[in-house]
């Protein structure tokens, strides 16, 4: 405690002095070194005659620290928790996937924004993975209220090519309820064609803006499997074995349209490497291209995407080239964005 004849040294000032009186429980009255009285708060000095004298300047710099703590820390307050909102009719659960565009007129050119939607009287307990490289990695997990939607992540274009497989474990219950319901996992694989689609796109209940959404809740994969046969079992295995070319394509007089995404012209990748990867993709590309000048065909479109730009550049590249009298061009931007090339064979 200080007191009279205590000698004392400024904290904030050079120099100090001897304590003449007190003045009051945070003032005393400072006789300096040149004989002046100066009133000082008591939290601007230290004892100097005190054998603790460091011990004390420290006390004095915790409680002016204390002190400002005081006077500058915000007052937390709490929000308000959302009430549950319930819908009459809604009790059955009803889950949903959705890819909301940030650009209306041009879906891919701007951020797509990932949204789950719980459209039940349900509360649900929630993880969204992906799956990639057969590792599941955790992206956003908790509670969702009845009714409600909750964002995810976001994705750009340049993601669009490379997405993973999308996963949902959910639990879902409602406050009262005559059974208990069994847990729902859902792995959802999406073509990255489907983005660049306007059509893809529609109005829905739960945005303001178009949107693609896909539901989560449908056949179990596992229940599917337990009513195979062994022969059916058998066969699928046989199949796996050798990995399986599929064309996926539109035909007209006019129009052909190829995807040449590695997962629409292979089942299985594994232990392919990327160079080989991209000789199936270019093998493809050569053969649809042949047969469309065979048979007359006016336009053909070949889906490349964006990626790392690689297959378009080959596939520019052996335009320029072996095929240098047909005239090629970005394909219609509306329809698929930056990813894909359209070739002229014959004029309308």
């Amino acid at each position: 405690m200080i007191k009279a004849g205590d000698k004392v040294k400024f904290l904030n000032a050079v120099g100090g002095g001897v304590v003449k009186s007190v003045i009051n429980k945070t003032m005393v009255s400072v006789e300096d070194y040149d004989g002046f009285e100066v009133p000082t708060l008591i939290s601007e000095l230290v004892i100097l005659d005190d054998a603790n004298s460091m011990n004390a300047e420290k006390r004095q710099a915790k409680i002016r620290a204390n002190e400002k703590k005081e006077v500058e820390a915000p007052v937390k307050k709490e929000l308000p928790k959302a009430e549950p909102k319930y819908v009459s009719g809604k009790d059955a659960p009803d889950f949903y996937m959705a890819f909301v565009p940030q650009d209306s007129n041009n879906p891919v050119e701007g951020e797509l924004k990932v949204y789950m939607v719980n459209d039940s009287n349900n509360f649900v307990l929630y993880n969204y993975s992906h799956l990639k490289d057969k590792l599941y990695k955790s992206v956003e997990s908790g509670k969702m209220n009845p009714n409600s939607k909750r964002y995810l992540e976001s994705f750009s274009r340049f993601d669009l090519n490379e997405l993973p497989d999308f996963q949902f474990q959910l639990v879902f219950f409602r406050e009262e309820s005559a059974k208990l319901e069994a847990p729902l996992v859902k792995c959802l694989r999406l073509n990255p064609v489907k983005f660049y689609r306007m059509n893809s796109y529609s109005k829905t209940r739960f945005f303001t803006q178009n949107a693609m959404i896909f539901p989560l809740l449908g056949p179990d994969m596992e229940a599917e499997m337990a009513k195979l046969t062994d022969t059916d079992l058998t066969q699928i295995t046989l199949d796996k074995e050798e990995p399986k070319v599929e064309v996926k394509r539109t035909v007209s007089p006019d129009l052909v349209e190829v995807d040449l995404h590695i997962h629409e012209l292979l089942e299985d990748t594994r232990g392919l490497s990327n160079h080989e990867m991209l000789e199936v993709q270019l093998g493809r590309f050569r053969n649809e291209l042949e047969s469309a000048i065979a048979n007359g065909i006016k336009r053909i479109v070949f889906i490349h995407g964006i990626g790392n730009g690689t297959l378009k550049q080959e596939l520019r590249k052996e335009l320029s080239t072996k095929y240098k009298k047909y005239y090629f061009q970005d394909a219609s931007f509306k329809e698929y964005g930056f990813g894909a090339t359209m070739v002229i064979l014959k004029n309308a």
